[in-house]
């Protein structure tokens, strides 16, 4: 009996039609610690039964690796609507290792690889892009959009609001739906944390 039930999310994870990718930034990748980010993503499994993967990196390599077998050789990434970054940085940086990458140097790796995806980024990085520079990764990477918040994190994380604006995914697959329900849902906290979307 208990194996049977250690099994069960396994095939609720392999019947899942809808995953969330998701990529933290470490300082130590050989460092085993549950983050608060591994957390929530096991409360969306488990409330809505929106699957996920979880991957660390500590260097630009390791980012760039981990997005790289996504998508080149994972069968299942067309089932992936959303990639979920939990990185520093600034306005239109991501930061690993110490080092500040511009998205511009992001969408150059990934060009014409992430057609259809949406880019979540948590409050970790204020996301604030001009439209030129949203305009120019959306084109080179062929992203659906890319989401965040403009306002810094001062102690209140987008986790929570990231996990319900996962689970509205599962349910509507479209973009300007769903932001406009997690707004009408969620307003205080989407006000709070100036949660945007560039398309």
């Amino acid at each position: 009996m208990l194996q049977k039930r250690q099994q069960l999310p396994q095939k609720q994870f392999i019947d899942t039609d809808y995953f969330i990718y998701s990529l933290e930034a470490v300082d130590d990748i050989e460092t085993e610690n549950v983050t608060e980010v591994q957390k929530k993503l096991e409360q969306l499994t488990m409330q809505y039964g929106v699957a996920s993967i979880y991957k660390t990196c500590d260097s630009i390599e390791g980012f760039e690796a981990s997005l790289n077998t996504l998508v080149l050789d994972d069968h299942n990434f067309k089932n992936y609507e959303i990639i979920y970054l939990v990185i520093t940085g600034e306005s239109n940086s991501i930061c690993l290792n110490g080092y500040y990458y511009s998205l511009q140097e992001i969408a150059e790796i990934f060009e014409g690889r992430l057609n259809g995806k949406i880019l979540h980024f948590s409050n970790a990085k204020v996301l604030d892009l001009d439209e030129e520079e949203a305009q120019y990764f959306l084109d080179i990477t062929g992203a659906k959009g890319i989401s965040g918040y403009g306002n810094e994190f001062n102690g209140i994380t987008s986790l929570n609001l990231d996990k319900e604006f996962f689970n509205l995914f599962k349910e509507d697959d479209n973009m300007f739906n769903v932001v406009e329900e997690l707004h009408q849902k969620y307003y205080k906290i989407c006000k709070l944390l100036d949660f945007r979307l560039y398309y």
